[in-house]
């Protein structure tokens, strides 16, 4: 909750929403945190069919409460940040697509950031793609999981929203952000153009 007295929340939102894009996001918008759609079977994607970054990073199933936490952070947390990064479809299919993952993980630890330096202390982030492979996959295995030991990135990796059940797809649809943009394919035609997504909930 914001702490301020007299705080001009809509200004405050379009502050969160332009430093996105000045950051490089395509597109950014402010919705309410009740219209993100969270489904059970979502995360369960994650282990069937199993991702191969299953159980690597403690942001991932099984080692997040998934979809009941989300929905108790919607119960509390009213707005919400949606960023999307459109980028050439065939980047998600090269060596360039842990460059863009980390950059969304970079705007969405910004936003929340910005958005706790605002008094909205509760915000929470949350990104596409598993932590372990985007930034540490030159080490064998995540400090946090094995040594009991600090994350090596804490102030830019974001827990997976795949593991908490988001339906980015439906979060797309909500933004009023185009469907055709939608190609997730290595034989993606040159120009075809895709997107990442993530997201920040705000209170």
């Amino acid at each position: 909750m914001n702490d301020k007295a007299t705080p001009d929340i809509n200004q405050e939102f379009e502050d969160l929403v332009r430093l996105s894009i000045s950051m490089g996001a395509s597109d950014a918008r402010r919705i309410a945190s009740g219209d993100i759609v969270v489904e059970d079977r979502l995360a369960k994607f994650c282990q069937e069919p199993q991702c191969e970054n299953y159980g690597l990073s403690p942001s991932c199933p099984p080692h997040v409460s998934g979809p009941s936490e989300l929905r108790k952070l919607q119960n509390t947390l009213k707005d919400a940040i949606v960023i999307r990064i459109v980028v050439p479809a065939t980047s998600l299919f090269s060596d360039e697509k842990r460059e863009i993952m980390r950059f969304l993980h970079d705007v969405v630890a910004e936003i929340e950031r910005e958005a706790r330096k605002m008094g909205y202390g509760g915000s929470r982030a949350f990104a596409g793609g598993s932590c372990k492979d985007i930034f540490c996959h030159r080490h064998p295995a995540c400090r946090r999981l094995t040594e009991n030991g600090e994350c090596r990135y804490p102030d830019i990796a974001r827990p997976s929203m795949s593991g908490f059940g988001i339906h980015v797809s439906e979060l797309m649809k909500t933004c009023g952000w185009p469907k055709d943009i939608n190609v997730r394919n290595a034989d993606a035609k040159e120009g075809a153009m895709s997107w990442v997504a993530g997201l920040v909930l705000v209170g």
